[in-house]
């Protein structure tokens, strides 16, 4: 079938990856106002990562406020503020696209194709994301954090393909190959590639498919190469 529209992953995707020393570095932000020990903090962060992913402990503070009673902690509510505060500023820094995303991206739009993005993300991206440069490329979206439901739930890829107003079978779908996404893409009819770009080594991603035996590609550009180029005025002469 023909391919109608190509989604992408987002973080470690159409963003650079995140090695887990920039992990450590974030969460050492948002936990000096709490006053908990960075390697607490952080492995309560990633104990509850499918609980925030899926949006089920309530925004940004109501979130840090129940991780940090976990802990055994009681911040105040200026505490919390200033946590927050600081997660966000750190989140912001993990939405800067690699350097090959726009132009993909809107060469793909010139070619015909239809947009998407699905990712396992917290609700600093929901948030943000009107802001995002990206934005106006993409047709549609579909975020954890929004739906209630994590990769590989195949629910999603199909929501998604209905975004899109298109079936799975039509669609690419591009990941660095966390959240098992790529074989879940697959199991939807998709056709999944794996982005596995120089950083992708360094990245630190929760239940990566490092075993993946499918086709990969090494950069955004690469996804040009699996479609065909859009007519140009002199071939249509």
């Amino acid at each position: 079938m023909a391919t109608t529209a190509v989604i992408f992953d987002f973080f470690g995707t159409l963003t650079p990856s995140t090695p887990t020393n920039v992990w450590d570095g974030h969460a050492a932000r948002s936990a000096a106002p709490l006053c908990i020990p960075v390697r607490t903090w952080r492995a309560a962060l990633d104990a509850s990562f499918p609980e925030r992913a899926t949006g089920s402990l309530g925004d940004p503070a109501a979130t840090f406020r129940t991780l940090a009673h976990r802990i055994g902690a009681d911040p105040s509510e200026e505490a919390l503020a200033a946590a927050c505060s600081a997660r966000m500023a750190a989140q912001r820094e993990l939405f800067v696209l690699r350097a090959d995303a726009i132009s993909t991206l809107t060469e793909l739009r010139v070619r015909g194709l239809r947009l998407g993005v699905l990712s396992d993300c917290t609700a600093e991206l929901a948030d943000t994301w009107s802001q995002l440069p990206l934005a106006p490329l993409v047709d549609a979206r579909v975020l954890s954090c929004e739906e209630g439901r994590r990769k590989p739930d195949p629910e999603l890829f199909r929501l998604i393909a209905r975004r899109l107003d298109t079936d799975p079978q039509n669609c690419l779908y591009i990941g660095d190959g966390g959240g098992d996404e790529l074989t879940g893409a697959s199991n939807c009819g998709m056709q999944a590639y794996m982005l596995r770009a120089a950083d992708w080594a360094d990245n630190d991603a929760h239940a990566r498919e490092d075993n993946w035996a499918g086709p990969f590609l090494s950069s955004l550009t690469d996804v040009l190469s699996l479609l065909e180029p859009s007519p140009r005025a002199g071939d249509l002469a």
